[in-house]
């Protein structure tokens, strides 16, 4: 039992580091190789920030563990909203001065509303054509959105997380790059094997393990990207990192277990609905005032310990 903690909680740090040098390292890459400061944005951070999310889908749901798989991205999508947004408001006030609540702000309501309606009828190949077309729609307006507005804050405080002293180099984002995103593989690949391995021998359920040590060992690198920028006061980023998370993981993810997972998965729907409600009552709380106050901070963490007696 120690053995297997330890592992997976080795796979957990694997996964946080890696995962940030590949945000980092794929950003920089793309800016190098010419790629639009939008497309940067929406699609290579995006996507960057969900990877440890989508690899640990992918394990799990190659292994036959589409329960374990399913929990850990409701889990996900609940803890970046909950407690990490919470911590993030609990440091300082989040003010939000973009279009992400105008624009970004509904569509990842609605991607994670449509994940829950798909998981709760049955994620397999019909629903997972749904979710990948739903996907891609998303892309092309989020990749819009940001044309419309070039001068949005979200996009200045996108290139000053991945600014560097010098011209990026190449010879050094390359290797960066290829070893996040191999060490985000190889934490995956721990963390899957061994919190699996650890629920049997415990006699836990998939979806308890997966909501809780799962979601938050693939939520470490928003809550370190989240907490960094607030600290810098790049509340726009912190609210359009996580609310984009949250879509990548519900469609991309959804998709993924839908055609890899062997089985259809199952998970309390009390829980499910649970995360398209948290979705809705976070948009709700920063468009009424464009800001998150700590007392409403405080109100997300309480959410997330309310919601843990709904997890068995």
């Amino acid at each position: 039992m120690l053995l297997l903690l330890t592992l997976s909680a080795l796979g957990l740090a694997v996964l946080a580091v890696a995962a940030d040098h590949l945000v980092i390292g794929s950003g920089r890459l793309a800016e190098r190789l010419g790629l639009q400061p939008v497309v940067v944005g929406v699609v290579v951070i995006g996507f960057g920030t969900s990877a440890p999310e989508l690899l640990v889908t992918g394990t799990a749901s190659l292994r036959g563990q589409s329960d374990l798989a399913l929990a850990g991205l409701v889990g996900s999508n609940i803890v970046n909203l909950t407690l990490i947004l919470g911590l993030a408001g609990l440091a300082a006030t989040l003010a939000v001065r973009s279009s992400v609540l105008r624009r970004e702000a509904p569509l990842s309501v609605a991607a994670v509303t449509l994940f829950a309606v798909a998981a709760l009828s049955g994620l397999g190949p019909g629903t997972g054509v749904v979710l990948v077309v739903a996907l891609a729609g998303s892309m092309v307006l989020l990749l819009r959105f940001a044309r419309q507005a070039p001068r949005d804050p979200v996009a200045a405080e996108t290139a000053d997380y991945l600014r560097t002293s010098a011209r990026p180099r190449l010879t050094a984002e390359v290797p960066r790059t290829l070893l996040g995103l191999a060490g985000t593989l190889l934490g995956a690949q721990l963390l899957v094997v061994n919190a699996s391995e650890l629920a049997i021998q415990a006699g836990l359920s998939a979806e308890l393990v997966g909501f809780t040590l799962v979601a938050l060992g693939t939520s470490l690198p928003e809550l370190v990207t989240s907490l960094q920028a607030q600290r810098r006061g790049d509340s726009d980023l912190v609210v359009g990192n996580l609310l984009g998370s949250n879509l990548i993981n519900s469609l991309a993810g959804g998709t993924i277990i839908a055609f890899a997972g062997t089985t259809a998965p199952a998970m309390a729907p009390a829980v499910i609905a649970a995360m398209a409600g948290v979705s809705g009552l976070t948009w709700a709380l920063l468009a009424r005032g464009k800001r998150l106050s700590r007392a409403e901070s405080a109100l997300l963490l309480v959410a997330y310990v309310a919601l843990l007696p709904l997890v068995t």
